[in-house]
């Protein structure tokens, strides 16, 4: 299986899956996102995932090759709103490159990472696949377009292409080989992380919300979870029946998290109490939504095994490894030799 951004979180964590299920990946990554530790002991080519020279090479080496999945992409919505040219190029044009090339050798299963941006904030609560797309960001427009491209690329008969569109994905590796390479977790685990060590309070951003509880809502699925849910994919790709050679699942547990039950499940892992203070609504906030993840069962034989305390848990357990471990591939010459 050839990995793109396969030295980042998510692709680092699919490639992980592979080895443990018994493939091989092949690792292409540029390392302008990805940590080259995540490399360490597997077959990898530095570059450019739309560079016709590199991926001859990845395919001269490999002629086996049996699928691609596609993590390479930037994925940070401010940025993209700052630049969005720059991910229409990056997420987008750089896709299309990938997909002529890839076809070219003769390999026709493209499996790529989506994500439940393309639904929009007002989805909810339980979307699926069939729900409107109304993505609210360049990036999120980058991810409903590479669909799309995949979508009429397939219907061509270039190939067979499956997107899993990923929720809120948290956690590490169980086994801590690989977790987020940012030395703190972003968005509100980090914030709950800061409450812990005394930075104040965490705040929660409105308590009347259409929720169980008045508190916002979202689906955070263990991003081993997610990894798993790449392998199922990759191997049912022949058998999972699709529309014109194209099909999107979701994946998430199915079951959303509210702001107050992943404090309480953060408390009950750290075993401290946390400092909470209500606050109102902020501009542009949602209620949020989860996955409805029936075609995920039904195609991929696949669904969320790993709780929001496991993720919790697997967080707090990667970053009091995270700097040996990167430290230790690098003192150790981390990564196989390009094209080993």
């Amino acid at each position: 299986m050839l990995v793109t951004g396969g030295a980042g979180y998510i692709g680092a964590s699919v490639a992980s899956a592979c080895l443990d299920a018994g493939h091989t990946p092949i690792i292409l990554d540029d390392l302008s996102a990805g940590v080259h530790a995540f490399t360490s002991g597997r077959q990898f080519f530095a570059g450019d995932v739309a560079d016709g020279a590199v991926l001859a090479e990845v395919f001269a080496a490999h002629p086996d090759i049996a699928a691609v999945v596609h993590c390479a992409a930037q994925a940070v919505v401010p940025e993209s709103v700052a630049h969005p040219l720059e991910y229409y190029h990056s997420n987008v044009a750089k896709t299309v490159e990938l997909v002529e090339q890839v076809a070219r050798h003769g390999c026709r299963r493209v499996l790529v990472s989506s994500s439940a941006a393309v639904y929009g904030p007002a989805a909810g609560p339980a979307v699926s696949e069939s729900s409107p797309l109304a993505p609210a960001s360049p990036y999120a427009r980058s991810k409903v377009m590479v669909e799309q491209v995949l979508a009429d690329a397939a219907a061509a008969g270039v190939l067979r292409a499956i997107a899993l569109r990923y929720f809120n994905p948290i956690g590490a590796d169980p086994k801590l080989r690989t977790g987020q390479q940012a030395r703190e977790p972003g968005a509100v685990l980090g914030r709950l992380l800061a409450a812990q060590r005394g930075a104040g309070p965490f705040i929660i951003a409105g308590t009347d919300w259409p929720t169980r509880d008045g508190t916002g809502l979202r689906d955070y699925v263990h991003v081993w979870d997610v990894a798993r849910a790449h392998v199922r994919a990759l191997e049912r790709f022949d058998d999972v029946p699709s529309r014109n050679g194209f099909v999107a699942v979701n994946i998430g547990t199915g079951a959303g998290t509210t702001v107050r039950e992943l404090i309480r499940a953060f408390e009950a892992v750290t075993g401290e109490p946390l400092p909470v203070r209500e606050g109102p609504r902020r501009p542009g906030d949602v209620a949020g939504a989860y996955a409805r993840v029936d075609r995920a069962d039904r195609l991929l034989h696949w669904h969320a095994q790993l709780s929001v305390s496991d993720g919790i848990r697997d967080t707090l357990s990667w970053r009091r490894v995270r700097d040996a471990v990167l430290n230790g591939a690098r003192r150790g010459g981390a990564g196989a030799a390009k094209g080993a």
